[in-house]
C-alpha cells in the first residue's frame, strides 16, 4: 500500500506505485479467457517473498483480498508450442520492481502447478479496493464486464463448467475416428442442410486431434479453452444434431440409413421449429425472458428498403465517351443497309463461373445486371427487418461488438415460391442491387447458415402472409429455452411495411445456380452462375 499524502521512504525504496500500475495494467490489458485455478497459499507467499523487516508494513487487508480473488486466476497457453501449458495472469509480469520479484515469482509457481477449475467470468467493474482514506492497494479496472439480464457471472461459470463436463463426456463417448468420417460426410455434402453442422464438427475434430497425444492435466487444459472460447451449445454433443450422425457412424450403420435419419431430422420444417403450440408455461416464461430482455419491441418485424441493404453491387450510369464528329449534317439520310451502317452484337452462350470469379471480375465493370426468372418455383427470398431500430437485438449477428446495428434477417418459401406471387413475370428481371446473405455482412463466423448472395429484383414484393419472418435457429442464445414461444409468435404475426418493401429477390445458394444477363462499358454478356 502506499500513503499518498507523505510518501513513506521505505515504499519509495520498494517501487510499490510501480508494482501497483504493473497489477493495473495488466488488469486492464486481458482480453483472453482467463480460468480460476485451486491454487492456495497466494497471499502468505507474498508476505514470504518480502523482507522480514518490512512484511509487517505489506500486511494488509485489501490486498489480501485482492490476491486471494484474483491472484489464482491463470491463462492457458493455446498454440503448437507449450499447448495447455498454465501461466499465472496476474505475477508472470515483465519488469517487476527487484523488490517484488520473489514474491511475484513464488506466487507465479503457486499457479502454474495448480489447477484449472473453471473458466473466470468477471463480473466485477472494478478489482479489489483502490483506495481507502489516504492509501491506496492493489486493484485494477477490466476491460471487459459480464452484463446478462437472465444471470449473474457466478451462472455463467457454473455453466461452462458443467459444459466442460458434457464436452469431455462427448470426446471419450465418440473417438476421433467416428468425427473424422462425420466430417468427411459432412464437408462432401452428402446430406442435407450439412453446414448447418459442419461448423460444430470441424471444431470438435481440431480439438479431439489437438489432444490426441496429451494426457492429465495439461489435455484437460485444452478441453477447458475450448469451453471458454465455444459459441454458444457446441460443447453439448450430445444435444446438437451431431450426435445423430457421430452415434450413426460409431453404430456402423451404411451411409443411405445415415442421410435417411439425418435428412428427417434436418428438414427446413422440423429442424429446430416446435412439433406442438407452447403451453402456458412456456408462455409464462417467455413472457419473463423477454421482460428481463427489455426486447418486446424488438418482436414487431417489417419487411425491409433497398437503401437497408449493405449491397455489394449497384446499379452505375455508364461513363461518357467523347466522341469527335465525322460526316456532314446529312449522314442520317443514308440507307440502314449502306456500308458502315450499325451491326447488331452476337450475343453468345452463358458463360460458366463461380460466384467469387463472378464479383471479382465481372462484377467491378458492370452497369447494369438483369436475372433470369425461371417458370414455376424458384428461391425467392423475403428481406425483413425491426419495426424499432433501437429495440435490443434478437438475432445472432445484430448487435456485434465493434459493428453497427444489424436487424436485418430473410425469409424463403419451402420448395420455392413462383414469380407472380412476387408480382414478377418469368424471364429477364432488373436487377437493383447483390449482397450477400444479412448474416454475413458483417462477419465471417455464421457459417452454420451457409453461403448465399442475394439478386434484389426491382419490384418484387411478397403477396403472401410471411407470418413475422423470423426462426427460431436465428436467434440470439438467450431465447432457446422460448424458441417455442417465439416460434407461435412469428407465425401469428404479419409483417408491417408491405407496401415499402423494395430489398427482395432470388438467392443464390451452394445448391443452385442464376442466369444473369451484365452491360458493361464493353456491351452485354451472359453468366451461368453457381456457389
Amino acid at each position: 500500500m502506499l500513503k499518498t499524502a507523505s510518501a513513506i521512504h521505505i515504499e519509495t525504496d520498494a517501487e510499490y506505485s510501480a508494482f501497483e500500475k504493473l497489477i493495473a495494467d495488466r488488469v486492464a490489458a486481458s482480453q483472453g479467457p482467463l480460468f480460476t485455478t485451486n491454487a492456495e497459499g497466494l497471499f502468505e507467499a507474498y508476505l514470504a517473498g518480502i523482507p522480514e523487516p518490512f512484511r509487517q508494513h505489506y500486511t494488509c487487508h485489501c490486498c489480501r483480498r485482492f490476491i486471494t480473488n484474483y491472484g489464482g486466476l491463470a491463462v492457458i497457453v493455446d498454440g503448437e508450442k507449450s499447448a495447455g501449458k498454465v501461466e499465472s495472469f496476474l505475477w508472470d509480469l515483465p519488469s517487476v520492481p527487484t523488490f517484488f520479484y520473489p514474491a511475484c515469482r513464488s506466487m507465479a509457481l503457486l499457479v502454474r502447478r495448480a489447477k484449472v477449475t473453471g473458466v473466470f467470468i468477471n463480473g466485477e467493474k472494478t478489482w479489489g479496493n483502490p483506495r481507502t482514506g489516504a492509501w491506496t492497494h492493489l486493484s485494477g479496472t477490466p476491460a471487459h464486464v459480464f452484463c446478462n439480464a437472465l444471470k449473474t457471472a457466478f451462472q455463467e461459470e457454473a455453466e461452462k463448467k458443467q459444459d466442460y463436463i458434457t464436452l469431455k463426456r462427448g470426446l471419450e463417448e465418440f473417438p476421433l475416428e467416428a468425427v473424422v468420417q462425420a466430417v468427411r460426410v459432412l464437408e462432401a455434402d452428402a446430406v442435407d442442410r450439412s453446414e448447418k453442422t459442419l461448423g460444430v464438427a470441424q471444431w470438435l475434430l481440431a480439438l479431439h486431434r489437438s489432444i490426441a497425444d496429451l494426457r492429465g492435466s495439461t489435455r484437460d487444459n485444452i478441453i477447458w479453452l475450448a469451453v471458454a472460447k465455444a459459441p454458444a451449445g457446441w460443447c453439448h454433443i450430445r444435444s446438437t444434431m451431431i450426435n445423430t450422425l457421430l452415434d450413426d457412424i460409431v453404430q456402423g450403420l451404411p451411409f443411405e440409413s445415415i442421410k435417411k435419419r439425418w435428412d428427417a431430422k434436418m428438414h427446413p420444417l422440423q429442424y429446430q421449429r416446435p412439433s406442438a403450440p407452447p403451453k402456458e408455461g412456456n408462455i409464462e416464461q417467455a413472457n419473463k425472458v423477454v421482460a428481463k430482455l427489455q426486447s418486446e419491441g424488438a418482436l414487431a418485424r417489417r419487411f425491409a428498403r433497398l437503401d437497408e441493404v449493405a449491397a455489394l453491387w449497384k446499379p452505375r450510369a455508364a461513363e461518357p465517351v467523347e466522341t469527335k464528329r465525322t460526316g456532314g449534317p446529312f449522314d442520317h439520310l443514308k440507307t440502314s443497309g449502306a456500308k458502315g451502317s450499325a451491326v447488331k452484337e452476337v450475343e453468345l452462350p452463358p458463360t460458366k463461373m463461380t460466384w467469387e470469379t463472378f464479383r471479382d471480375t465481372v462484377l467491378p465493370n458492370a452497369l447494369s445486371v438483369e436475372a433470369n426468372v425461371p417458370q414455376g418455383n424458384t428461391s425467392f427470398y423475403g428481406l425483413v427487418t425491426a419495426v424499432n431500430a433501437d429495440a435490443p437485438p434478437v438475432l445472432q449477428w445484430d448487435g456485434l461488438e465493434g459493428q453497427p446495428r444489424n436487424p436485418v434477417s430473410w425469409y424463403v418459401w419451402h420448395q420455392g415460391s413462383p414469380a407472380h406471387q412476387w408480382g414478377l413475370s418469368p424471364g429477364w428481371n432488373k436487377v437493383s442491387a447483390i449482397c450477400l446473405m444479412p448474416c454475413h455482412w458483417q462477419s465471417d463466423k455464421f457459417t452454420q447458415f451457409g453461403p448465399g448472395v442475394f439478386f434484389v429484383l426491382d419490384g418484387a414484393k411478397d403477396s403472401r402472409d410471411a407470418g413475422g419472418g423470423f426462426f427460431p435457429e436465428t436467434l440470439r442464445s438467450e431465447y432457446h429455452g422460448i424458441r417455442s414461444v417465439m416460434e407461435a409468435h412469428s407465425r401469428s404475426s404479419k409483417l408491417a411495411g408491405k407496401e415499402e418493401q423494395s430489398a427482395n429477390g432470388l438467392a443464390l445458394g451452394s445448391d443452385g445456380s442464376l442466369l444473369v444477363r451484365v452491360k458493361t462499358n464493353g456491351g452485354p454478356a451472359s453468366y451461368a452462375i453457381s456457389m
